[in-house]
């Protein structure tokens, strides 16, 4: 049994286009120019870890050396499909930047390039990591990837293109992945867990979904590692305790006190939460989160929004959300980190009492010229 075990992230690896979540812009564009056979010889895809960019580059290898391709509604129990999903097929050959950096990769793979590929219609070179290629393995590349033969495509993955040479990129088309909003991983993760007979309270998979940051591959992998924990049923209790997390109604309490300036119910609840073992990094990420989300609310209505319980202007949301992003580094990488993670606090509200000296001139000067002129000044009008 524990030989055919497969962790959750690559048992429900996306298989085909309609698998994909997330990246309707990128699967629309590559159907389309697989259905209008305008196929280019390289693609770039950018993104978060996690986003999909290597299953979508295995995908679009399947619609390519599918049998009767290249097609973009291929069946996934072709043969040709399942041995490139097993990593067997002889045509789609995958490199990894990171551990393949050297120069002479890239030459070998110069000189076999030129070879008619031996199973499908092309030559799929995926190359995942792209980034960590070396300056003289990128030049190696270059002449291949300015004129590939027509049986050759190129896919390269990178969750840092600004280490991807302007060269390079210029000859791709580029796409860009999104991180996946938090909505559409709890609802894969439903389907999972409906199909591995898991009961998981929503609150739970929220939880996971905020954890995850936007990468569905992460959301996998914590509700596999709360499956070993829990079993068969899993609460918000759990994955908070096993994360380090605060619960959501917590950090909405801290925001609220940040916003009152209640110093004493701030200093309590960061007291309660340190003495429980929660992550305080985190929990400062998600304390911006909410004054983010209070102060897109301000702007929407015309500078003033009550969400976090006290009404408070754009400027003291900004000033509030600026002293928490301020105090981030300390908070990281401090010593002390829950002193550090006090001090930004309580700096955070101070900022946000204080006013901006020009906003200030500016009220003033408003209500000098609505309020009435003195007396003196009247009668020398009238003279």
């Amino acid at each position: 049994m524990s030989g055919t075990y497969q962790v959750i992230a690559r048992k429900w690896r996306p298989q085909t286009f309609a698998d994909v979540v997330g990246q309707d812009h990128v699967v629309r564009t590559l159907t389309n120019a697989i259905t209008r056979g305008r196929i280019a010889h390289a693609y770039l895809f950018v993104g978060p870890r996690g986003t999909g960019k290597t299953s979508t580059a295995r995908i679009f290898a399947k619609a390519l050396n599918c049998t009767g391709g290249p097609k973009a509604d291929f069946d996934p129990n072709d043969p040709a499909c399942k041995a490139i999903a097993e990593g067997s097929h002889l045509d789609v050959i995958e490199i990894d930047g990171a551990s393949n950096n050297g120069v002479d990769q890239v030459r070998d793979l110069r000189d076999t390039v030129r070879y008619a590929p031996a199973q499908g219609k092309f030559k799929v070179y995926i190359i995942d990591e792209v980034h960590m290629l070396s300056a003289a393995a990128f030049n190696a590349l270059l002449k291949t990837l300015e004129e590939p033969p027509p049986h050759v495509k190129f896919v390269f993955a990178t969750t840092d293109p600004q280490k991807v040479l302007p060269t390079i990129i210029s000859r791709c088309q580029r796409f860009d992945l999104k991180p996946i909003p938090n909505e559409l991983i709890i609802e894969r993760l439903k389907k999972i867990a409906q199909d591995e007979k898991i009961k998981i309270t929503e609150p739970a998979l929220a939880c996971i979904a905020r954890l995850a940051d936007g990468g569905m591959r992460d959301a996998q992998s914590i509700l596999d590692q709360m499956i070993s924990f829990c079993g068969a049923e899993i609460a918000e209790p759990d994955v908070l305790d096993v994360y380090g997390l605060v619960a959501a109604e917590k950090i909405a309490a801290l925001a609220q006190a940040l916003a009152a300036g209640d110093h004493q119910k701030i200093v309590a609840i960061v007291d309660d939460c340190d003495a429980s073992g929660r992550d305080l990094v985190r929990l400062l990420i998600d304390l911006q989160a909410l004054v983010r989300g209070a102060l897109l609310d301000a702007i929407a209505k015309s500078g003033r929004s009550e969400m976090l319980g006290t009404p408070l202007t754009t400027e003291q949301l900004t000033r509030l959300l600026d002293g928490l992003r301020e105090g981030e580094g300390s908070v990281k990488l401090g010593l002390a980190e829950k002193i550090n993670f006090e001090v930004t606090l309580l700096k955070a509200v101070e900022a946000s009492r204080s006013r901006a000296i020009d906003s200030l001139i500016k009220e003033l000067s408003a209500l000098a010229d609505e309020s009435p002129a003195p007396v003196g000044d009247r009668e020398k009008k009238k003279d």
